[in-house]
């Protein structure tokens, strides 16, 4: 089976900076949209980003001008730079992708096969 290992997450203080890391496995990364997620305890899960197997990117209005996501298809990964953090960001980060255009992501009852344990962000004020 797929996997998708998050890692990058951690505690900062508000106005910092993390950069978030997806290493997914399978032959197919290249060929897949992917995007980043969060839920906060109490919350919907929320698509943050995503970036298209063409390099088309979508932003979240909560998130424009602060993040950027990126991928490296030799390395089968995709990136979250996040900057300029606030409080409000806090929550567990997760990846995943498939054939779906970003849209469809939003909708917060979206399935996907599998998930991987996200990464934790904290931002304190």
């Amino acid at each position: 089976q797929a996997q998708l290992v998050e890692s990058g997450g951690g505690s900062v203080q508000a106005g910092g900076s993390l950069r978030l890391s997806c290493a997914a496995s399978g032959r197919t990364f290249s060929k897949k949209n992917m995007g980043w997620f969060r839920q906060a305890p109490g919350k919907e899960r929320e698509l943050v980003a995503a970036i298209s197997s063409g390099a088309t990117t979508y932003y979240a209005d909560s998130v424009k001008g602060r993040f950027t996501i990126s991928r490296d298809n030799a390395k089968n990964t995709v990136y979250l730079q996040m900057n300029s953090l606030k409080p409000e960001d806090t929550a567990v980060y997760y990846c995943n992708g498939d054939g779906a255009v970003a849209t469809a992501w939003v909708d917060a009852k979206y399935e996907f096969d599998y998930w991987g344990q996200g990464t934790q962000v904290t931002v304190s004020s």
